[in-house]
This record gives C-alpha cells, sequence and structure tokens, in this order.
C-alpha cells in the first residue's frame, strides 16, 4: 500500500505466489488509510524465518491447500447443509441444446471443468457454463472456452473515480489467472466491459475481475457476462 497526494494506492504484495491484492479490490480509500500490510514487502521464506526467530510454534507449518471452513474439501455439501437446500440434478446438453446426460447439481460444477463430470464421451467435453434458471449444464470442446470480453457490474475503483473514458490496463478474472494485457472501458450502469488483446480460458460470470496498472490494483467487480 501506498500513500501520494492524500490518495492511497493499493499495490500487489512482493512475493507473487502469495499476493492477495485480487481479493483486495473492494478496499475503500477510508479503510486503506487505516490499514497496514506488513508483509506486503517480505517473501514467504523471509516471513517463516522471522517467525522462527521468535519462536513461533507455527513457523514451519505447511501452506493450507483447502477452503478454511471446509477442511473435508465437500464444499457441495457444506452449501447445502448451510442453505439448508439441495442442488437438483439437471441435464447436460451441448451448445446445439441436445441432451447428454445428467448432472449432479448445478453447485457441483464450475466454468472449465472436465474431471468428474460423471459420463464418458467420444471426445473430451468442458463446462461451458451453467443455466440456474433451466438448470442445466452446457458442456462443450476446449476451444469454446475462450473469450475475449468480460462485463463487470458494481465496479468499485479504488482511488474512488472511474476514467473518462477506456483505459489501457492488465485484468485477471480469477485468482490463479495471471493478468493479462486488455482495454477496459467503464460504463454508465457502474460496470466495467473488460476487452483483452487475447482470448482468455474460462471467464466465468460470479467471479472478480481486477485491473492493475503495473503493481498498482485500480479496482474491480463481479462479472455479470463473458
Amino acid at each position: 500500500m501506498e500513500e501520494k497526494d492524500g490518495v492511497y494506492f493499493l499495490k500487489k504484495a512482493l512475493d507473487p505466489a502469495k499476493d492477495q491484492s485480487y481479493v483486495l479490490y473492494s478496499m475503500t480509500q477510508e479503510q486503506l488509510s487505516m490499514t497496514l500490510f506488513p508483509l506486503g514487502e517480505l517473501r514467504k521464506e523471509e516471513t517463516r524465518a522471522i517467525a522462527e526467530s521468535a519462536g513461533f510454534l507455527n513457523a514451519a507449518k505447511p501452506d493450507s491447500q483447502d477452503i478454511c471452513f471446509v477442511p473435508d474439501g465437500k464444499y457441495a455439501e457444506m452449501i447445502e447443509r448451510y442453505t439448508g437446500q439441495r442442488s437438483e440434478p439437471g441435464d447436460y446438453i451441448d451448445e446445439s441444446g441436445k441432451v447428454l446426460g445428467r448432472h449432479k447439481g448445478l453447485i457441483r460444477y464450475t466454468v472449465g471443468q472436465h474431471k468428474g463430470l460423471g459420463i464418458p464421451f467420444e471426445e473430451k467435453m468442458y463446462v461451458l457454463r451453467l443455466d440456474a434458471d433451466r438448470n442445466e449444464v452446457v458442456l462443450g470442446p476446449s476451444e469454446a472456452l475462450f473469450q475475449t470480453t468480460a462485463e463487470t457490474e458494481n465496479f468499485h475503483w479504488i482511488s474512488g473515480k472511474a476514467p473518462m473514458g477506456p483505459i489501457r490496463c492488465k485484468a485477471k478474472v480469477r485468482y490463479r489467472h495471471t493478468e493479462q494485457p486488455a482495454t477496459a472501458t467503464p460504463l454508465e450502469n457502474g460496470g466495467v466491459r473488460i476487452i483483452f488483446d487475447e482470448p482468455q480460458r474460462a471467464i466465468t460470470p460470479g467471479q472478480a475481475a481486477v485491473l492493475y496498472d503495473g503493481d498498482v490494483v485500480l479496482g474491480g467487480g463481479v462479472i455479470c457476462k463473458a
């Protein structure tokens, strides 16, 4: 984090493997003014060395690989318990609408998924879209996952001000996605349309799209359309 002329800038961490800026895009100027990131300029091995020298028992604790509140990895069952609602089975369809089989409930699938479909196909099939209204999972080949445009809603600009027109930047559409060159255009409804220079795989509604100018996080919003 950095402050200049009264404006606070959220920046990426020094350690790219542990950078959390993607999930912090919604921070406001007020929040940033009262926030410290003491580990932002340290790599993980340096942090562990400091913890070891201070005698912390968890200095060598392995990194968590699961969702912290779903230690058994069964997130679908957790959602059903939490909501009290069962995710009902429905149809797998292809892009033409042809029924290919039955799925086990929409919450068990994500765009780009290939494994765990439960049905053998002559060619590899991937989840292209989830249609909640019709309770359908749309399947297709890998090349159908690549798109150039993502549209977001309720975009949050960290500076507090949206640019007056299109800007060149880099964007990422999920946590493990490497940010890619793009043009971002603010929309009248408060969203942003992002057009990538090259097609990107599995742009997914519900995920966040976050914009970067070098190490500086410009802001982000939830993808509503790809």
